[in-house]
């Protein structure tokens, strides 16, 4: 009982203590609240990741692809059976996207993907990130009659506006079109000539109806999709095939800090993309954007443009003439919850030779960049747990100073009987006592921190006049914050286990004292 007593006398008296407090406090505070944020950093861009790209990748190690999709789609059902939740083919090739802003050209190079519209969302659930209400329910390659977000749907009222958008789809198409006659009509006024010549000089996206693939023997780098049947192309009325754009190719932040775009939902663009032959040749088409895609994953918002499939296929002569049968390039497959992902891949790739197909799971895909999060967060908690291995270090001088302050102290208790273990629990009890006491002040400030993060940050942004987290560049509307429990419980329990191995040295010389020697000077 004495041990005790004196623990709490000295952890009452000794203020010297509290320094050591402070600094366990901080420091397991500060443990809870990075590794809070970085689980929710983690664990929001893997769902972000996982809803981009299916389950498992079927995919060819060349763009010509592979043929028959339907045959190894039924080959995959046999090896995977009803493990499957969702399958679907689609065609992914490179490709540079044109626009022009201004008079000038602006060039991107895009993954182009040819989807299917009926069965990629059984495999993706990247609808959720389209623009249009509509499009995240049914997706649709059809030009809206309005309707677009103009603020990003799931980031709430804080989300910045974005202008232009409020006349996005038909009504931005008919308001260029309108311009674009106007334009033409006043050429005619001050130049008369050939009507078709100045559409032509007025549009550069005029006169493309239907396309027509040129064929092998046509000269030249380009191929050019063209018009069939001379009949005029309607802008105002008429769209081109729709694609899917994803939202960084079109937006930028201007100084408001409002979102701007270069272009909209109704604008057309130009798209060039090889075609699957051997060699390969340039093909470039026109297409009409219908609704833009924001997966707040910069990597895939500035280079995915979605399209139907079979029209990708058309483009680059992947189907048959006389057969029929289109290639692709990958497979996506959706298992079920709770499925082992590598041992479905592993299933796939002793079916299917290696050298013809590249087998993957999603985070095989994007295996780098989580290896190099979780190596990050880990470099985090070895440089923030040195703040508690200082703590220790005070806590051991600490120590020290009192065995020498209490020198007449320890022989008066052993004069009266009190063994060397006893006097060496003493100094462990009062380390655990304050390893306990810094840990749990810790763990409640870490844990409110972590509840009120947001509100901190808004704080610190209305003191400090300037962005503390600036949405655009972690594309997050709030900070994301998981405490997990396992990660908080060794924690503490490294923060206590620093206090007392701290004790240690101080007890053990405070136990080998003798009575005498500590008596002889009083």
């Amino acid at each position: 009982m004495y041990k005790l007593l004196l623990c709490w006398r000295y952890l009452r008296t000794r203020y010297i203590a509290l320094a050591s407090i402070i600094s366990v406090t901080l420091g397991v505070a500060t443990l809870i609240v990075v590794n809070s944020v970085m689980s929710g950093f983690t664990q929001e861009m893997e769902h972000r990741i996982h809803n981009i790209l299916s389950d498992i990748v079927f995919e060819s190690h060349g763009l010509e692809g592979f043929s028959d999709a339907d045959w190894h789609i039924a080959r995959i059902g046999e090896i995977v059976g009803d493990r499957i939740a969702g399958i679907t083919p689609t065609v992914h090739v490179p490709a540079m996207l044109n626009f022009q802003v201004g008079g000038r050209w602006v060039h991107r190079q895009v993954n182009f993907i040819g989807i299917d519209p009926e069965t990629y969302g059984q495999v993706t659930d990247c609808g959720q990130y389209l623009q249009h209400p509509k499009n995240r329910s049914v997706l649709s390659f059809q030009l809206r009659e309005g309707g677009y977000d103009q603020r990003d749907h799931t980031g709430g009222a804080q989300a910045v506006y974005r202008h232009g958008m409020q006349r996005a789809g038909w009504p931005h198409r008919r308001i260029v079109a309108a311009r674009e006659k106007a334009w033409l009509e006043a050429r005619h006024a001050r130049a008369p000539g050939d009507a078709a010549e100045r559409q032509s000089a007025a549009d550069p996206f005029a006169g493309i109806e239907t396309p027509r693939l040129a064929s092998a023997s046509d000269q030249g780098v380009v191929q050019e999709w063209e018009p069939l049947g001379g009949k005029l192309f309607d802008k105002a009325s008429e769209q081109h095939t729709g694609i899917v754009m994803g939202l960084a190719l079109a937006r930028f932040r201007g100084q408001d800090g409002e979102d701007h775009f270069l272009n909209l939902p109704g604008d057309d663009v130009r798209l060039t993309f090889p075609t699957a032959g051997t060699p390969p040749k340039a093909v470039s088409g026109l297409f009409t954007i219908v609704d833009f895609y924001e997966s707040k994953m910069s990597e895939y918002d500035s280079a995915f443009v979605f399209v139907p499939l079979k029209k990708l296929q058309e483009m680059r002569g992947m189907i048959h003439p006389t057969t029929g049968v289109a290639n692709v390039t990958a497979i996506q497959i959706r298992l079920k919850e709770g499925v082992d992902l590598n041992g479905v891949r592993d299933d796939l790739r002793a079916a299917f030779p290696p050298e013809l197909y590249g087998i993957s799971t999603w985070r095989d895909k994007q295996g780098p960049l989580l290896a190099a999060v979780q190596m990050e967060t880990a470099i985090l908690n070895i440089l923030l747990f040195l703040i508690i291995a200082v703590a220790g270090f005070g806590i051991l001088a600490i120590f020290f100073m009192i065995v020498v302050e209490k020198t007449k102290d320890i022989g008066v208790l052993k004069s009266l009987g009190a063994s060397a273990i006893g006097i060496m629990s003493i100094f462990l009890s009062y380390g655990l006592c304050l390893g306990t006491v810094g840990s749990g002040a810790g763990l409640l400030l870490g844990l409110l921190f972590v509840a009120n993060i947001d509100r901190i940050r808004v704080g610190l942004e209305r003191l400090t006049g300037q962005e503390v987290f600036d949405p655009s560049i972690y594309y997050f509307q709030e900070i994301p914050a998981i405490v997990q429990p396992m990660t908080v419980a060794w924690v503490i329990a490294g923060a206590i286990s620093i206090a007392v191995l701290a004790s240690i040295l101080p007890a053990l010389r405070a136990a080998r004292l003798h009575p005498v020697e500590a008596l002889r000077y009083e």
